[in-house]
């Protein structure tokens, strides 16, 4: 099931007091990114919240569960927790997650080792040639 697009308006406007929340829908559901970093996705209307270490038992203290998938015929646990569904009706308790889910998006961000430049390569087919 896809994200719908109320849903995600209205995942917009509960957001607001978090800051610029942007949404790029993606595999049927949608990311949502604070500063070009992806806190939240949405599949089928559910709202995952991005957790790590820090922020993570809060969601398995209100036994929430991970987005998981099935790639390549095995299940893949991603570091998304389901949202409680209480937050939908409090703004500042959703905007208070979610800023706690940028914490976490942004600590991954600034794990990640830079990404080497790809080396010059053949050039394709039919491709202009460097000037």
């Amino acid at each position: 099931m896809a994200a719908s697009t109320q849903h995600l308006q209205h995942l917009q406007e509960l957001l607001a007091g978090a800051g610029p929340v942007t949404v790029r829908r993606m595999f049927g559901g949608a990311g949502l990114y604070a500063d070009g970093i992806m806190f939240a996705l949405i599949a089928g209307d559910i709202l995952y919240l991005k957790a790590d270490t820090e922020n993570g038992p809060r969601f398995r203290d209100e036994g929430m569960t991970p987005f998981t998938y099935t790639g390549r015929g095995k299940a893949v646990v991603m570091s998304y927790w389901r949202a409680p569904e209480r937050l939908y009706d409090d703004p500042d308790e959703m905007v208070d997650w979610a800023r706690a889910a940028m914490a976490a998006a942004r600590r991954a961000h600034a794990k990640k080792p830079a990404t080497p430049p790809k080396p010059a390569g053949k050039r394709r087919k039919g491709a202009p040639r460097p000037r």
